[in-house]
């Protein structure tokens, strides 16, 4: 009997270990001071769709990306926060050069990864990116991966 309870948990230690979680990406979050401000940057400025949040409204601004993705702006007055280009939202788009020409016109600064202003940065993989700050200046990269 314990040889039959020995082989069972064997088994079911092997499909355990085998199961693929199949993750999806759901939603990325900013803390942010002034949640208006930023808000709006992500509202007028990137036109990403604002979605209500459930229960805290005042304190909470949430943005729709493609599908069910998500970024969360959390309103909060007293974080020390450090604005690492290294960690950051990237979001992509077929079409870079029209959003580029959109930024221009509007004298939204934007830069490549070393931090020249007005430029691209062209990764060894082809893509291009660019990179832009909030009103919090939290980091945003922006490419032309294909997804």
């Amino acid at each position: 009997m314990n040889k039959n309870i020995i082989i069972l948990a064997l088994c079911f230690s092997t499909l355990v270990s085998a199961q693929s979680f199949d993750f999806k990406y759901d939603h990325y979050s900013f803390i942010v001071k002034d949640l208006k401000t930023t808000g709006d940057f992500y509202k007028n400025i990137l036109q990403l769709t604002e979605i209500p949040h459930p229960s805290d409204p005042d304190n909470f601004r949430w943005f729709k990306i493609d599908g069910n993705s998500q970024l969360h702006l959390i309103g909060k007055d007293s974080v020390a926060m450090k604005h690492s280009k290294s960690v950051h939202l990237c979001l992509a788009t077929e079409n870079l050069d029209g959003l580029i020409q959109y930024l221009e016109e509007k004298d939204f600064p934007y830069s490549d990864w070393p931090g020249k202003a007005n430029s691209v940065t062209l990764r060894a993989d082809g893509v291009r990116q660019i990179y832009v700050q909030d009103p919090e200046n939290n980091w945003v990269e922006i490419n032309n991966a294909a997804h």
